[in-house]
C-alpha cells in the first residue's frame, strides 16, 4: 500500500502466515523455505523467483510448512548453521524493498539464523504477563547475536499487540514495558488493539486491510507502517552519507 515491493518469509513451522495468507495446507506446496534451506545446505543452485508464491493483495510469499520444525534439527551439524537463512536472502533481496521474516515464539535455531540475517527487529508483545516476562531473555539473545553473529543488528522497537485498553491488565502491562525499557528501546505509541476482525482474517485468506480497513486494527497498522518505512528511509540516508 506504500508502494513498496514486499517479500514476506514464513520462518515459522506451524506456517500461520502462509495458512493466513490462504493456504491452508501448506504441507501440499511444492516448494517452502525448507526446501530453500536444504539448497543452501547442500551448495545447490537456486532459480531466481524459485517457490516464491504471489498474493492477490500484492506481497510475495515464501511460505513456510511442519516440514521446518526437521530443518532447525538438522542445522545442528551444517557447517555456519547460524547464516543458512542469511545466505538464501541474499539470492533475492535485490528484487525487493522489503523482507519481512515471522518468526515463531521461539529462541532456537531458526530465530537464531532470522536475526542472523535481518537488518533490524521489530519485537511484538501481547499485553499480559506472560508475554511480557518472556522478553528479558529475547533481549539477551539479541546482544549474544549481536556479538557474536550480526553486529549491524538493530532493535526497531517493541510493539505491544492484543492490547484491551477496557482492562486494568493491560494498561499496566503496556506501563510495565514502557518503564523498564522505553529509555533504551523504542516501544511504539500505539498498539495495535484486540479485534475480533483480525482473529477472523486468517481463515479468510486476507490481510486486515481487505477485511476491515475501516476498523482500529487496520488503522494502527497503517500508522506502524509509515514509521517502520520512514525508520527505514533515514537509516538509507545515513548509510549513503557513510558512504560518501
Amino acid at each position: 500500500m506504500e508502494g513498496k515491493k514486499v517479500l514476506l518469509v514464513d520462518f515459522d513451522p506451524q506456517a500461520s502466515l502462509t495458512i493466513g495468507l490462504g493456504y491452508p495446507q501448506p504441507e501440499d506446496l511444492p516448494v517452502t523455505v525448507t526446501d530453500m534451506m536444504k539448497k543452501v545446505v547442500e551448495d545447490a543452485a537456486i532459480s531466481p523467483g524459485e517457490g516464491i508464491l504471489h498474493h492477490e493483495e500484492g506481497i510475495d510469499l515464501m511460505p513456510s510448512s511442519i516440514e521446518l520444525s526437521g530443518m532447525e534439527v538438522s542445522l545442528v551439524n551444517a557447517i555456519s548453521r547460524e547464516t543458512v537463512l542469511k545466505e538464501y536472502l541474499e539470492s533475492v533481496k535485490r528484487e525487493y524493498d522489503f523482507i519481512l521474516l515471522d518468526c515463531s515464539p521461539s529462541l532456537g535455531m531458526l530465530t537464531i539464523n532470522a536475526m542472523a540475517a535481518a537488518d533490524t527487529l521489530l519485537i511484538p508483545v501481547q499485553a499480559s504477563y506472560l508475554p511480557a516476562k518472556g522478553l528479558e531473555q529475547l533481549l539477551q539473545t539479541v546482544h549474544k547475536v549481536r556479538r557474536q553473529i550480526n553486529p549491524k543488528l538493530k532493535i526497531e522497537g517493541i510493539l505491544l499487540t492484543m492490547v484491551d485498553a477496557r482492562t486494568n491488565d493491560a494498561k499496566e502491562i503496556s506501563e510495565l514495558i514502557r518503564n523498564a525499557y522505553g529509555e533504551r528501546i523504542k516501544v511504539y505509541a500505539a498498539g495495535i488493539p484486540r479485534s475480533v476482525r483480525v482473529s477472523e482474517i486468517s481463515k479468510e485468506g486476507k490481510s486486515i486491510f481487505r477485511h476491515d480497513p475501516g476498523g482500529k486494527a487496520a488503522q494502527a497498522y497503517r500508522e506502524l507502517t509509515k514509521e517502520v518505512v520512514r525508520n527505514a528511509e533515514k537509516r538509507r540516508k545515513r548509510n549513503l552519507e557513510q558512504l560518501r
